[in-house]
């Protein structure tokens, strides 16, 4: 089992910057890719950005450019920093991690806020 635990999150104007972290604990040796999803008020969960074992990056055309993720393997952690920040960007973000046997794990959500 493996356990998230997101923090960073909070309230921002328009151009300003965030840095969110998951911390895993548990059997993180077990984890494959970690990533971070979103999830805004009437709207789908989607995927931000993910990042492999081997640090192999993917992320959502929207946030191309202004987004970096990046993780600790030794530690179980992953971040998103969050450049050039606009209120669309405003949801509960959400950590996740996937297992090498198919495992999907969930944290309980940061919430972002960007002012206008």
């Amino acid at each position: 089992q493996v356990q998230l635990v997101e923090s960073g999150g909070g309230l921002v104007q328009a151009g300003g910057s965030l840095v969110l972290s998951c911390a895993a604990s548990g059997s993180i040796f077990s984890i494959n890719a970690m990533g971070w999803y979103r999830q805004a008020p009437g709207k789908q969960r989607e995927l931000v950005a993910d990042i492999t074992r081997g640090a192999r990056t993917n992320y959502a055309d929207s946030v191309k450019g202004r987004f970096t993720i990046s993780r600790d393997n030794a530690k179980g952690t992953v971040y998103l920093q969050m450049n050039s920040l606009k209120p669309e960007d405003t949801a509960v973000y959400y950590c996740n991690a996937n297992g090498r046997i198919g495992q999907v794990y969930w944290g309980r959500g940061t919430q972002v806020t960007v002012s206008s």
